[in-house]
């Protein structure tokens, strides 16, 4: 079973995320922040990552650019799930290493799709 780390500081988006991805057949990780995100990362590896942008203690970009600097996850895919659709904030994350981009509120489908596609499965 392909494993998944949710990273938001919204406790209901990190639910809808696991409710969601865990139907489609994931295993669904959380964590509350980008503090919390990369040790979860580092201590349990997991095939995608979906990170909030705008989170206390570290940001969605910031942890991007972390997760890419430890061989683990060169190429595992990092989706971003946002409020933000302004294209600076898209560039960002381009730029640190994410491999996608969900605006919140988002369609279940459309987050399954992304899950499936990037993952293979």
């Amino acid at each position: 079973m392909k494993a998944v780390l949710t990273v938001d500081d919204s406790p209901s988006i990190r639910q809808m995320v696991k409710l969601v991805l865990s139907q489609a057949g994931f295993e669904v990780h959380e964590a509350a922040d980008g503090v919390e995100g990369l040790e979860k990362a580092k201590a349990k590896p997991v095939q995608m990552i979906v990170t909030d942008l705008n989170m206390p203690r570290m940001d969605g970009i910031t942890l991007v650019r972390e997760l890419r600097k430890l061989p683990t996850y060169k190429g595992v895919p990092i989706i971003l799930l946002t409020t933000e659709s302004d294209e600076s904030f898209k560039k960002q994350a381009k730029d640190a290493g994410a491999t996608g981009w969900i605006t919140k509120p988002f369609k279940q489908e459309q987050l399954i799709a992304v899950a499936q596609k990037v993952l293979g499965k």
